[in-house]
């Protein structure tokens, strides 16, 4: 009966999810419906797969705008039909223009103008004219007059509706006001001044079917005409069975020849990673070919390997990890660094007889390096009629702060009042007030518009708009209507092409090692087993000496490696899971760590666990810990076990398979004589790894490359922190990397006309802060300077800077402020007058070429004072941080102060310490309160950890970057030391002497020791 329905998905339109509107259409009778979401087929596929359940035959289509302008409805009768408009439409949204009034002639869609819109043109074999209830009255023509065979109801399913006082049909107001208010919100005006064609109709509400024929009883053959339109149309996708993997059948020309293409690579990679292989080796690799032959996934192994073959070849830097790493097929295509056979991974994890789904890779790029990758996967794998290459999207929800500031703007509201919703109890808000609190709790969650998938690309075997239309991102690469849960459903599994800094330091950090010591041997960064066996690497690890180092450097990741004294590579495996939140939630962290230290408690563990996972002490730990457990602790089978660790993973929308398995799993652990009290015990482990918990070879993966960031900071830790710096840092802000490098004996150095480039650089020991750090200074400007000094060499002086740049005042003050120009001899303040003597009334200097250089007018500049601090807050203002000692412009300094050296000879006391603070971790308490832990470096640039319970947290609040008197016990826990906090307050920077009146004489002048340069 319906031709054209909207779901929310008509972003900033559409009112009703997907599954609400099917539910709406059967109360109402409708046995079968058009969706028709508005240049939108986002909804799509999920309402063909839930339709079913509510005995519905679905049809797919697409409302056709321009804006809010309504052109046509174009319904289709089958697939083709389908993938012919999600192409018409895609054409526009690639290109970004305006769709033509008339539908091309489409050969399996029907198309349906409004009423409204007819202006007597010829109609087509598959053309119609659709009438809205609204248009009735105005159908004045005779039947005979009009082809009464292309009149078709077109009542829209809009928002919801009830029956008002009078006993008649309207639209319910919450729907028609939210929606008024988003259209308030996609237009960026008032809705006081909403035009009304942006609008939908009021009347386009959901009529039961027993209402709707009695609107139309005047003209039964349009009811008639619409129900053989719709009858018309069969609409099929697979979402389960031997048909479901819809990706690309075959890498080469035939799936067979995928076999023997994977049985070669395996045979020439052996050699490689096994030298000696042993029968284990082999037989392994014999059972995954069965298996991948089996279930068919050959081509995506294939395609991982020829993408990352690509990246070796163009010197890219990558890590494949996930749970493809638990595959030796894997390892030897050299897809993945990490040896399964080493680390007995679990390859059930990965893939198995009763998994439908291909395996899953994460393949991490350099940031520097993932677009080329994805242009290549573009290039390379486009197959048969091609469009079959798409990223994949993700929907931008509206939370609930968002929308209530939009929501309060498109209401007139000021800012200070969009504030007040947000933290006022509802009776203290007015009447506007506490409609935008109203409005924003119902449309918080709804989808606003589509965004790209963090690295998610598809490659199906047919063309993407057999099941999406596709827009077309600033990237310039096709994406999809559709997010990961959606193109799973279907049979489309996405290639994990994901985006990664660390991987750009290790690259960046090699090549810059080569420049700073030529005379060293080539490193060979992927020769890992060397790195394990490294003495210096165990030191950092047992210590925590983590600092820029990948997965291994967050505090909570040094706590773990110093309480677990981890100093090899299984233990930073385990480590790696073990910080994951589900495990530390659960409070199995803290039991392992103890049977870990403590080996007579592992007999604590029950001897199934114990038995099961020997490695980790009867401890869940990875995510192929709950296939195990419910594989042997409670005789579930690998595929109720798989569905189990998906659940657990969060990939499942709908609970009822995963609560048959959770019944199952009591059912059987009671058959086999567990206690209830051990059952649930083992389910609440299970429970806990909801979403979080990794892959034992993603852990491993993580570790090889934390190995990698280790053994060069542990060898060069001078040129890997540049790196760092250059790749934008890494858990901390540059400022810490910066310090880290002092503190191994770099000698940090503002940016220099003549030394910096526009990242960080290295000469010896001296490190030069780059252009590019400098707050406000343009590209152009950098670009002009490199560009001159790189041409025509370094800079002799001020004047001759001035004669070959082109610059303006306010360039030049950065410049300057910052003490580029240093290598002069001229004071910064003299420099400054001369800037503007010359460029107060040019916007910029016009540098002239001349064969000798013309004297320039010279201004006597009365002497002026100058205070070494002055630097310090020109760095703050200009760069974030000082390059000296922050401790140095403490106004005054506290008469007890216990550094972090010290801090094991006052266990359990109270002690006072001064921390400069350089990161805070919000979390709240099981009670729902907020606590929080602090990392700080105290004056010697040592790091103290604090922790801050509710009451402290609620009473000290912190205020800001800069550095604070601690006032706490010193507790340790397994070995580690940190601060419990009883009180804190903010310290005072000196008043800044460039605002000073009078130079404060005794620190005049050079001869400040640099203690750290954080």
């Amino acid at each position: 009966m319906y031709l054209n329905s909207h779901s929310y998905y008509s972003f900033k339109y559409g009112t009703i999810n997907t599954k609400s509107l099917l539910e709406m259409m059967q109360q109402a009778g409708v046995k079968t419906f058009a969706l028709t979401d508005i240049n939108s087929t986002a909804a799509s596929i999920n309402f063909v797969r839930l339709a079913s359940k509510f005995d519905i035959k679905p049809v797919l289509g697409i409302d056709f705008r321009n804006e809010a302008d309504q052109l046509f409805v174009a319904v289709a009768q089958n697939n083709e039909g389908f993938r012919e408009i999600n192409e018409y439409l895609s054409q526009y949204l690639h290109g970004k223009e305006e769709i033509p009034p008339r539908a091309p002639e489409f050969q399996h869609a029907f198309v349906v103008y409004p009423f409204s819109k007819y202006t007597g043109f010829e109609l087509k074999n598959l053309e119609f004219i659709g009438v809205k209830p609204k248009d009735l009255p105005k159908l004045v023509y005779p039947p005979h007059q009009m082809d009464s065979n292309k009149l078709v109801a077109l009542p829209t399913a809009t928002f919801r509706s009830k029956i008002d006082k009078t006993g008649e049909r309207v639209v319910l107001k919450r729907d028609f006001n939210a929606h008024r208010l988003l259209r308030a919100i996609d237009n960026n005006t008032l809705l006081s001044k909403l035009p009304k064609a942006e609008e939908a109709d009021p009347g386009d509400f959901i009529y039961p079917v027993d209402e709707l024929r009695e609107v139309y009883s005047a003209y039964p053959y349009m009811i008639e005409n619409t129900e053989r339109l719709l009858d018309q149309c069969r609409i099929h996708f697979d979402f389960e069975g031997e048909n479901l993997n819809k990706n690309l059948k075959a890498f080469t020309d035939s799936p067979e020849q995928d076999y023997q293409l994977l049985e070669e690579l395996c045979e020439k990679g052996l050699p490689y990673r096994y030298p000696n292989p042993s029968e284990t080796i082999k037989n392994r690799i014999k059972t995954e070919l069965d298996v991948i032959r089996q279930q068919g996934f050959m081509s995506y192994f294939l395609i991982n390997w020829k993408l990352c073959k690509y990246a070796r070849e163009k010197g890219y830097y990558y890590v494949g990890r996930g749970s493809g790493a638990n595959s030796v097929v894997a390892y030897l295509l050299r897809i993945t660094d990490v040896d399964p056979i080493e680390l007995d991974l679990y390859f059930e994890r990965f893939i198995n007889l009763y998994r439908q789904n291909p395996p899953d890779f994460d393949i991490d790029f350099s940031w520097k390096d993932r677009e080329d990758i994805t242009e290549f996967i573009f290039r390379e794998f486009q197959h048969g009629e091609g469009n079959n290459v798409a990223l994949l999207a993700t929907y931008s929800t509206f939370q609930f702060r968002a929308v209530i500031r939009e929501l309060g703007k498109v209401l007139g509201l000021p800012p200070h009042e969009i504030e007040h919703i947000q933290g006022a109890r509802f009776e203290d808000l007015d009447e506007t007030q506490r409609l935008v609190l109203h409005y924003g709790q119902y449309i918080q969650g709804f989808p606003s518009h589509l965004s790209i998938h963090a690295g998610g690309i598809l490659i199906s075997e047919k063309p993407i708009h057999y099941y999406t239309a596709t827009d077309l991102p600033p990237k310039n690469f096709p994406t999809t209507h559709f997010d990961m849960i959606v193109a799973e459903d279907i049979g489309l599994y996405k290639f994990d092409i994901l985006s990664q800094r660390g991987l750009g330091k290790i690259k960046d950090s090699l090549e810059i090692i080569a420049r700073n010591h030529p005379e060293d041997e080539t490193i060979d960064i992927h020769d890992i087993p060397k790195f394990k066996c490294d003495d210096r690497i165990k030191g950092m690890l047992k210590e925590g000496q983590a600092i820029g180092c990948f997965y291994v450097e967050s505090p909570a990741m040094r706590m773990l490696l110093k309480k677990l004294k981890v100093d090899e590579y299984l233990g930073l495996v385990a480590a790696s899971s073990v910080i994951r939140p589900g495990v530390a939630k659960s409070g199995m962290m803290r039991q392992y760590i103890l049977r870990f230290r403590e080996p007579e408690r592992r007999k604590e563990a029950h001897p199934i666990l114990r038995k099961i996972m020997p490695e980790t002490y009867g401890v869940m730990v990875y995510q192929e810990d709950v296939i195990k457990v419910a594989h042997y602790f409670a005789d579930l089978t690998l595929g109720e076990a798989d569905v189990l660790r998906r659940g657990m993973s969060g990939k499942y929308r709908s609970r009822e398979e995963f609560q048959k398995v959770r019944d199952k799993y009591f059912e059987n652990c009671r058959r086999k004589g567990h206690s209830y009290e051990l059952s649930a015990d083992v389910w609440r482990q299970i429970e806990s790894f909801a979403g979080y918990a990794f892959a034992k070879g993603h852990s491993a993966s993580y570790a090889v490359e934390s190995y990698q960031s280790l053994y060069l900071k542990a060898y060069y830790p001078l040129e890997y922190m540049v790196a760092t710096m250059n790749n934008g840092g890494g858990f901390y802000r540059v400022e810490l990397y910066a310090h880290e490098a002092f503190m191994h004996g770099a000698d940090i150095q503002a940016p220099c006309i003549n030394q910096s480039e526009h990242l960080c650089t290295i000469y010896g020991n001296s490190i030069y802060m780059g252009f590019g750090f400098i707050s406000e200074l343009e590209q152009s400007t950098i670009e002009a300077i490199l560009y001159e000094r790189n041409e025509n060499g370094v800079f002799m002086s001020f004047d001759n800077f001035m004669k070959r740049v082109p610059i303006s005042l306010d360039q030049l003050s950065l410049l300057i402020r910052i003490n580029a120009f240093r290598f002069t001899g001229i004071g910064k303040k003299e420099l400054l007058w001369e800037a503007h003597f010359r460029l107060s009334n040019n916007k910029k200097s016009r540098p002239e070429r001349m064969l000798f250089d013309p004297e320039v007018k010279r201004f006597r500049i009365p002497e002026l004072s100058y205070d070494v601090l002055e630097d310090a807050f020109d760095q703050i203002d200009l760069l974030g941080f000082p390059l000296c000692n922050p401790f140095d412009i403490l106004k005054d300094l506290p008469e007890e102060e216990v550094m972090v050296r010290e801090m094991d000879q006052h266990r359990n006391k109270e002690v006072r310490m001064v921390g400069y603070l350089i990161h805070i971790k919000n979390t709240n308490t099981s009670g729902g309160k907020r606590m929080q832990f602090g990392t700080w470096l105290d004056r010697e640039g040592h790091f103290i950890d604090t922790t801050h319970f509710p009451p402290m947290a609620a009473k000290y609040p912190f205020r800001g970057k800069g550095i604070y008197e601690l006032h706490g016990k010193v507790v340790e826990e397994f070995d580690f030391l940190s601060l419990e906090m009883i009180s804190m307050r903010k310290l005072q920077y000196i008043h800044d002497p460039r605002l000073a009146e009078e130079p404060r004489h005794s620190t005049m002048g050079p001869g400040l020791q640099k203690l750290s340069n954080t």
